[in-house]
């Protein structure tokens, strides 16, 4: 770190809380607190005044939560670094926080040596952040957010899972990450091939990325928006960005399941929405990425196999706490002429099929594939295609259903 001042608020309603991370700072030199507050609305108020580089933030406070007073600060002040303490050791808390840009999230109270590391870290980021975008001003003559995206976004993370090989989670992945590009205006969709050992993103599109998530996986603690815009490939169909997975199997032990679920958390800061392929077992990296997802996409077909495999998966969902209204049910390669219809299996896993889309029996599908060319840039009229992109409208109603209920909640 430099000898340039890193400027600190502190935010908490309770004034011995407030003190004690005061003196906690108070040693090392290059921290000055440069304000107080005692609300979300005061650390408003106050950011905007003092213009800190780090905010350290209570989560539960009574006129507005920490987590709603992030997102307000950091559309307005991008470059002031949050740091979130919170009592509440729930997943949740963590993932919503960072969604609406906090740098990081320390259990309540701190430890003085974790909390100095923190706001050094944060402290970094704002200066570097700060930095180039004075430069980017230099060069043309406005000043802009940095990097390839606003870091003002909050993205949705769709995580797209079958419990068993087959049942089309690539062909969905690809085609949905298209699909949400077309839907909303100038909206940036990065598709993620987490499938890190085998993973096919790259043929369905036709593309051979020259780089793959290896590059970025294991500096998630280090990222920046230019690393991101030089690593991702764009796809020469459509505007979505493509994270491949790694090149070789063997490649795939690099990447462990916390930098993964950084890594997409990163990404939904750059992009509008994150849609990730993951395969059919369960490994760490898919574990973690469904743990971040805004939701999961839970895939099954008619065949037993498929529906025993879902029920298991929704029964660890319960085990390790995760809220079933954050999974999709869906139903792919739906032929009406089984008798096993899309209503009878949400009623027996108890979670009901929100989407059933149809079985091709023109191999459309199949040789949009062969050809790496997806249905949504060749063919919007099929009847696949048009499941698409139902699924995409009920994911982003879902999502502001989601938004509305943790607002009401008071999250």
């Amino acid at each position: 770190m430099s000898s340039e001042i890193i400027r600190v608020l502190i935010v908490d309603d309770i004034t011995e809380t407030r003190e004690s991370i005061k003196r906690m700072l108070q040693f090392d030199q290059d921290i000055e607190v440069v304000g107080t507050a005692r609300t979300g609305r005061e650390a408003i108020e106050q950011t905007q005044q003092v213009k800190p580089d780090v905010i350290i933030m209570d989560i539960n406070m009574p006129d507005m939560d920490g987590i709603t007073a992030t997102e307000a600060i950091r559309r307005k002040h991008p470059y002031s670094q949050v740091i979130i303490l919170s009592v509440q050791n729930d997943p949740n808390y963590m993932r919503r926080a960072m969604r609406v840009g906090a740098h990081d999230f320390l259990p309540k109270p701190p430890m003085i040596d974790e909390l100095v590391g923190a706001v050094r870290q944060a402290g970094e980021v704002a200066r570097t952040e700060q930095e180039k975008a004075e430069q980017e001003a230099a060069r043309t003559g406005s000043l802009s957010l940095p990097g390839a995206a606003s870091p003002q976004t909050i993205g949705n993370i769709f995580v797209i899972y079958g419990p068993k090989g087959g049942v089309g989670s690539t062909m969905i992945s690809t085609n949905l990450a298209i699909a949400l590009s077309m839907a909303v205006k100038e909206s940036k969709v990065a598709l993620v091939d987490g499938s890190m050992q085998f993973g096919d993103v790259p043929i369905f599109l036709s593309e051979q990325p020259r780089n793959s998530i290896v590059e970025l996986a294991p500096r998630a603690d280090e990222l920046d928006p230019n690393i991101i815009e030089d690593v991702m490939s764009k796809h020469s169909s459509s505007n979505i960005h493509i994270l491949a997975a790694p090149p070789r199997p063997e490649m795939a032990e690099k990447i462990t399941g916390d930098q993964f679920g950084k890594l997409l958390t990163y990404l939904a800061g750059i992009y509008n929405y994150v849609v990730v392929d993951t395969p059919s077992y369960l490994t760490e990296t898919t574990l973690n990425a469904i743990e971040v997802a805004t939701i999961t996409v839970l895939i099954t077909t008619q065949d037993i196999p498929s529906i025993k495999n879902s029920n298991l998966f929704l029964t660890l969902v319960d085990a390790l706490g995760f809220h079933r209204d954050q999974v999709l049910f869906i139903m792919n390669q739906y032929d009406k002429r089984v008798g096993i219809t899309p209503e009878r299996v949400g009623e027996s896993l108890r979670q009901q099929i929100s989407l059933a889309i149809p079985l091709d029996e023109k191999t459309s599908v199949n040789d949009s594939i062969k050809r790496g060319i997806p249905l949504m840039v060749d063919n919007r009229a099929h009847p696949v295609a048009k499941g698409i992109i139902q699924l995409q409208h009920i994911l982003r109603e879902k999502v502001a259903k989601l938004e509305e209920s943790a607002t009401e909640s008071g999250y």
